[in-house]
């Protein structure tokens, strides 16, 4: 703790062990004096924010028991509790302008229902796909523990204003130079209710509700997608001396994954394939969405650069219906070896020279196929001097149109190179896939806002 900072129990003027009531009443307590919009020290807002920041620690149980024990909120390894997940610490400013009335202006009744609250919840692709249950901290004003919301001290019902007569707006007039005029304003006593409390709660001064540090579990179904809104009945603003309360109105945004691209409930990968692979055809097991999934994915023979491999029931499950689950899309990219034996390139230059491939290389692959036609002269019986007196063709001119059976059977062992091929990763084929979802991602959230849940 730093020499400077003073002690939080000593700055809300409470014991070491008090309970969580005994600190909130102190923190009302004092928060009713130091207010800027209600204290003239000058000071007020240094020791405001100081008496926040000692609430803030107090009032969370794994913020407190690091405080007693480390002297910091953080603890030893920095954990600040979860008052951080939404990144913004515990700042009441706001809502206690609110309570002192600093957002009331005009003429008229004020609003006594209490107004929704709007957060916001990042979560992970994966936990979109299963669905979770996630607590989260926020800060609303709250029904009064002490008085249960009522404001009443003693339980006594409000009674009318005598000063506005239940309108809540006193009339005044004016003498000017124009004659006489009529102005309106917030009745003072009962703060334009309409109603006042003949005993008030000392706690909320009579307003049912107080400041408070709230925490909540929401329910995130699975299929959820970015842009949709989760609404908590009355977890919202607490109204006034019992009114209606507001709601929590979650707003969940998803994280993007670099290797997964969503689109309505598809997923779509990039794959990355040797020649050989694409060649001859292949089959190879990934990682899927759901915890511990494998998904086995054929790559068929003849493949191309940019196919789309379609894994139908491996995408995301569908908002409304989870037991239906889109599909997993592989966007298929080719890599071509760099680590291939002097062997294994002689026997390709072969086949490519047998298909007519224009190689750099093409003298050596001549001579593989010339020492190739002679072994099969030599294995068919041919006499030396049959074959002196006549003029020996060229392997190419033998062979073609109809291959050696040994060419063949040399080229059929080219099967057996492709767990040797190596895998250089080319850039990913996602790219255009993403400004597509984000193309979409409009239309999906209008259609979520009017049939989500």
């Amino acid at each position: 703790m730093a020499e400077s900072q003073r002690d939080f129990y000593e700055v809300l003027g409470v014991e070491r062990d008090a309970d969580a009531k005994t600190i909130k009443r102190a923190f009302l307590k004092k928060a009713r004096v130091l207010h800027p919009d209600v204290s003239d020290d000058p000071d007020a807002e240094a020791k405001f924010k100081e008496l926040n920041e000692a609430y803030s620690v107090l009032s969370d149980e794994t913020k407190r028991a690091n405080y007693d024990r480390y002297g910091t909120a953080d603890g030893p390894a920095g954990f600040g509790g979860m008052d951080d997940f939404f990144g913004g610490g515990f700042d009441m400013s706001d809502l206690f302008s609110q309570f002192f009335g600093g957002g009331a202006a005009g003429a008229g009744r004020v609003r006594t229902r209490g107004r929704d609250m709007s957060v916001t919840l990042t979560i992970t692709l994966q936990e979109a796909a299963t669905g979770l249950d996630r607590t989260i901290t926020y800060d609303r004003l709250a029904p009064c523990e002490d008085c249960g919301g009522t404001g009443s001290a003693d339980g006594s019902a409000p009674v009318t204003c005598p000063e506005c007569g239940g309108t809540g707006v006193v009339t005044s007039w004016q003498h000017t130079i124009l004659g006489r005029m009529q102005t309106q304003s917030t009745c003072p006593e009962c703060h334009g209710t309409g109603q006042v409390i003949e005993h008030p709660c000392e706690t909320c001064d009579g307003q049912g509700r107080t400041p408070s540090h709230e925490k909540v579990t929401v329910h995130i179904p699975a299929g959820v997608a970015s842009g949709m809104q989760l609404s908590i009945e009355g977890a919202g603003e607490a109204g006034v001396r019992g009114d209606r309360a507001g709601d929590l109105i979650v707003r969940i945004e998803v994280a993007q994954q670099p290797d997964l691209v969503r689109q309505g409930d598809d997923l779509i990968c990039a794959v990355d394939i040797d020649c050989f692979e694409a060649m001859l055809g292949a089959t190879f097991t990934m990682e899927g969405i759901m915890p511990h999934e494998q998904v086995e994915v054929n790559i068929p023979a003849g493949t191309q650069p940019g196919d789309h491999i379609r894994v139908p029931g491996y995408g995301m499950p569908n908002l409304y219906n989870p037991s239906q689950r889109g599909s997993l899309v592989c966007i298929v990219n080719l890599t071509v070896p760099k680590d291939l034996t002097p062997a294994q390139t002689q026997q390709l230059e072969a086949v490519a020279l047998e298909r007519g491939s224009r190689l750099s290389t093409a003298d050596t692959a001549q001579s593989l196929l010339d020492e190739t036609f002679a072994q099969d002269q030599q294995a068919a019986g041919a006499s030396t001097a049959s074959a002196s007196e006549k003029p020996q063709p060229s392997a190419r001119q033998i062979l073609s149109p109809r291959r050696s059976l040994a060419m063949r059977n040399r080229v059929r062992s080219l099967g057996e190179m492709a767990p040797l091929a190596a895998r250089s990763r080319a850039p990913s084929p996602l790219a255009s896939v993403r400004r597509s979802a984000r193309d979409g991602g409009a239309a999906q959230r209008g259609q979520a806002a009017q049939g989500g849940p």
